[in-house]
């Protein structure tokens, strides 16, 4: 009995550890990197597309279509596919000549239908790079560009910078909320690209050879359709890579309740991907004898920031009242030197990339922020969300996101 509590103890300690390390070495690693000035190729204006899923996004089409045009030779570039929509979305985006094309479906809903309907109609004239930008995030100014030439360069996916902006009259729980956004899409994929290792893909500013994307499967209802295509790709020999200079916003949801929603969506999927892809990941960075797709299996063995900090605390406590008892106090050494290592991988990505974005008397409330998500890892285990949901969309404010976006322009990453 004694053997298999500090085996079990052990096997705890060690996978939290692990998880921590790696987190640890990637947020140390980003503060290495440096902007890269690429040389840009002109863009013939045939050689890509952009294909956006739409589904009753009649309150956002607009802002989205409007910023994409700047960048594009021809509205045509853009196709937009209204997807089960019920609302004026494709009326809208009529109204700027791009593409529509109208999918009608009830029984296939989501994401990754609406995008597999739309490489179905490229597939007759295929265009050289094809782009992934959902209905309701701004596009940077030339980020096209930017993503188009990294897709030539590299033959390979290629992720932008996705952040999510605090909404108008943010609370401190969405201040922290984006923070953790800016941590998981941001300062952990910088430090990957920085150890030359592959980024997870992480929903929209998504670019891609047509040789590639024309022989992915995407017809299917998951939740995190993103995140499972970046790890085939992986697996296929094509692991996405990081493209911090192209950049792509949305905004976190102004109610509680939607917050709530698209919150449990993300880290149900998250945690689901965790179970079922890890075990895939690690036997094909053994079979292939590939250290990217051994850094990626890492990578996505973290759990959600917050999930991390209550696994580490539970833990914790489980060791200290083992060692109290047993007098076996290394695996609670361990954890304590995991703990500091957390922390000052917090503070290295809050000092470095945050700080703008959140005060440090704000960041300290993150212990509340994790109470308030404990409903969401337990309804995991009760009652877990697997099918897809679209988000309540709201009104995007893309004056007061991209005004930010252009006084970031000299920093690092």
């Amino acid at each position: 009995m004694l053997l298999t509590i500090k085996f079990l103890l052990w096997i705890v300690t060690l996978t939290i550890s692990m998880n921590i390390l790696v987190l640890f070495i990637e947020c140390l690693a980003a503060l290495f990197s440096r902007p890269i000035d690429e040389q840009r190729q002109s863009l013939d204006s045939g050689n890509f597309r952009i294909l956006i899923p739409a589904h009753n996004e009649e309150a956002c089409i607009e802002q989205t279509l409007t910023r994409l045009l700047t960048q594009v030779n021809q509205p045509e570039q853009i196709v937009v596919i209204a997807d089960n929509c019920t609302d004026q979305t494709a009326e809208i985006a009529g109204k700027f000549q791009v593409t529509i094309l109208v999918r009608e479906n009830e029984s296939e809903r989501g994401k990754g239908y609406a995008l597999a309907y739309g490489l179905d109609y490229l597939a007759s004239n295929p265009p050289e790079i094809v782009i992934f930008i959902d209905a309701d995030c701004l596009v940077e100014e030339k980020a096209l560009e930017i993503l188009v030439n990294k897709v030539m360069a590299t033959g390979k996916a290629v992720q932008a910078l996705y952040l999510m902006e605090k909404p108008e009259n943010p609370s401190p729980k969405d201040a922290i909320s984006a923070f953790a956004v800016l941590v998981k899409n941001w300062v952990r994929p910088l430090g990957l690209s920085y150890l030359r290792l592959p980024c997870l893909l992480t929903g929209t500013g998504m670019a891609f050879p047509w040789s590639v994307i024309s022989q992915a499967s995407l017809a299917d209802a998951n939740i995190v359709e993103d995140m499972q295509l970046g790890l085939n790709l992986a697996i296929a020999g094509y692991p996405p890579v990081f493209c911090p200079e192209a950049r792509v916003s949305g905004i976190l949801p102004q109610k509680e309740q939607v917050a709530k929603k698209q919150r449990t969506r993300w880290e149900h999927g998250h945690l689901q991907t965790i179970i079922t892809q890890v075990p895939r990941l690690f036997k094909a960075a053994l079979w292939q004898k590939s250290f990217q797709l051994l850094g990626l299996a890492l990578e996505l063995s973290i759990p959600p920031l917050s999930l991390l900090v209550m696994l580490w605390a539970l833990g914790m406590t489980i060791s200290l009242i083992t060692s109290f008892l047993l007098g076996f106090w290394l695996p609670t050494l361990i954890l304590s030197i995991s703990g500091a290592l957390m922390f000052f991988a917090i503070i290295i990505a809050w000092a470095k990339f945050g700080k703008g974005e959140i005060s440090l008397t704000t960041l300290m409330g993150i212990p509340f922020y994790i109470l308030s998500k404990v409903t969401v890892y337990l309804a995991f285990v009760v009652k877990r969300q697997s099918k897809w949901v679209k988000t309540e969309r709201e009104q995007l404010s893309g004056k007061k996101v991209l005004d930010k976006y252009d006084s970031k322009k000299g920093l690092s990453g």
